[in-house]
């Protein structure tokens, strides 16, 4: 008699917020690559609206973007009461000191700055989802710019 099939898992949702069109492309790819659920915003005023109707596991949080930036779109995430548990990772390219204490006050639950590497961005949201991290990802050394 074969074992039970195990238990199917829920695949998580990431709403990805990002301007620039090449980061884009090369993190949903990564992402559809780990098996996560996928969902964009072009902008912070698009990842509120869409973290509020969608309601993610999990957030990718550009901070410098048009109409409404990375840590406006979190403060106001952050009082959405579905969303106030919700991991949002936040991801700038133009780190300054204390950027990173701004992001986290803010709401972010991590800071990474670009250029990211994959693999460690797989591992915080792995972390961060509470799952195991991936071990048949790929070992991906490209960085964003």
């Amino acid at each position: 008699m074969p074992p039970p099939a195990a238990a199917p898992q829920k695949t998580a949702t990431i709403l990805l917020a990002e301007d620039t069109p090449t980061n884009v492309v090369t993190l949903m790819d990564y992402l559809d690559y780990l098996g996560y659920r996928l969902l964009f915003a072009e902008d912070g005023l698009a990842a509120v609206k869409i973290a509020a109707a969608q309601q993610p596991d999990l957030i990718l949080m550009d901070i410098q973007m048009p109409r409404k930036n990375g840590l406006e779109a979190i403060a106001e995430i952050r009082q959405i009461p579905a969303l106030q548990h919700v991991p949002i990772v936040a991801l700038t390219a133009l780190a300054m000191p204390g950027d990173e204490v701004r992001c986290l006050r803010v709401g972010a639950d991590a800071y990474l700055t670009k250029p990211v590497h994959l693999k460690t961005l797989g591992a915080t949201i792995a972390r961060l989802l509470t799952t195991p991290p991936y071990p048949d990802a790929p070992s991906d050394d490209r960085m964003l710019e």
